[in-house]
């Protein structure tokens, strides 16, 4: 096994759930879960719930008096895997959840001495849970916008859990997690950490 493929890793979650903590969330636990799962493949980190914190709407890197996000976004930055977690909400990404793609929509304004994204080099992954089906559709458009703003996606790089539909459970009220879903975490853990170590060891070309 050559250093590539043991090199030290860093993740942080963002959980997009709409409740503050201690509330307990579906989302936070799905984060901690894939969290988990990246660990077993050399990489740690942090999961933050941006409920807790002042997140100002916007789409620059700092929006000024007391707002949040630039701490955050270093820590973004200082990472090589970002995992999006967040609840179904109308058939949506929560409201959390397009905030965050909306303060990091500025990256495709900041660049290196080469002309790329800040973003590039770095790898996405996205969690999902709801009560009705839309996984795929929530996925999708959060795949798309962290493409554009310069993030990686492995193959896989989704794992989520949806209830049946017009019922009140909630995946954190779940007495075991489903096999689906973890085969489905275990799967975007393996396959983010191998391409956060490719993209580590051989950076993107530089812009033309």
């Amino acid at each position: 096994m050559n250093a590539s493929e043991t090199t030290p890793l860093r993740a942080v979650a963002l959980v997009c759930t709409l409740s503050p903590s201690p509330a307990p969330s579906s989302s936070q636990l799905l984060a901690e879960q894939t969290m988990a799962a990246l660990s077993e493949h050399g990489v740690s980190g942090e999961v933050i719930r941006i409920a807790d914190h002042d997140v100002r709407a916007g789409v620059k890197t700092d929006m000024g008096d007391g707002d949040a996000w630039p701490e955050i976004r270093d820590t973004v930055l200082g990472c090589d895997i970002l995992v999006l977690s967040t609840p179904i909400w109308l058939g949506h990404p929560a409201s959390t959840a397009q905030r965050v793609m909306e303060r990091l929509n500025a990256e495709m304004s900041e660049t290196d001495e080469e002309g790329r994204m800040l973003t590039y080099g770095k790898v996405a992954a996205v969690c999902v849970v709801g009560n009705e089906d839309g996984a795929h559709k929530v996925s999708a458009d959060l795949f798309q916008g962290l493409n554009d703003v310069g993030f990686s996606l492995a193959p896989n790089a989704v794992t989520y859990w949806v209830g049946e539909a017009m019922h009140k459970t909630d995946y954190q009220d779940l007495d075991t997690t489903p096999e689906a879903t973890a085969d489905a975490t275990a799967t975007l853990a393996a396959n983010t950490a191998h391409l956060a170590r490719r993209l580590k060891a051989s950076p993107y070309p530089a812009t033309a």
